[in-house]
């Protein structure tokens, strides 16, 4: 698993890539908590992920609850087809806030 992190308008954008797993998602979780903790709006672009673990939806779950009780926003941005499966499959696409692209461009939505 690899990741970026820009910030855009004030915002964070994570950008990850490959599988977030048992292995990797430990660095996923100190990476979005991280995050959250500045303060700052979290985007997280699933665009490149290929494979997500019931670990890995834990660390997006335990970033979102810490974001929501700072009253911060925290969405998932582009989900890969992948991990849009297991989101729905957990329901969690009810709970998370989903745009197909970045905030502020053309296509934003739910």
């Amino acid at each position: 698993m690899q990741h970026s992190l820009t910030e855009k308008g004030g915002d964070l954008v994570v950008s990850l890539q490959g599988d977030v797993d048992l292995d990797s998602s430990p660095a996923v979780r100190e990476l979005l908590l991280r995050c959250v903790g500045r303060g700052a709006t979290v985007f997280v672009d699933l665009s490149n992920v290929s494979y997500i673990d019931s670990s890995g939806v834990a660390s997006f779950v335990e970033a979102f609850q810490i974001a929501r009780r700072n009253g911060t926003a925290f969405a998932l941005v582009s989900v890969s087809p992948a991990a849009r499966r297991v989101l729905e499959l957990a329901r969690l696409d009810k709970v998370f806030t989903i745009h197909e692209s970045l905030p502020g461009g053309s296509d934003d939505g739910a």
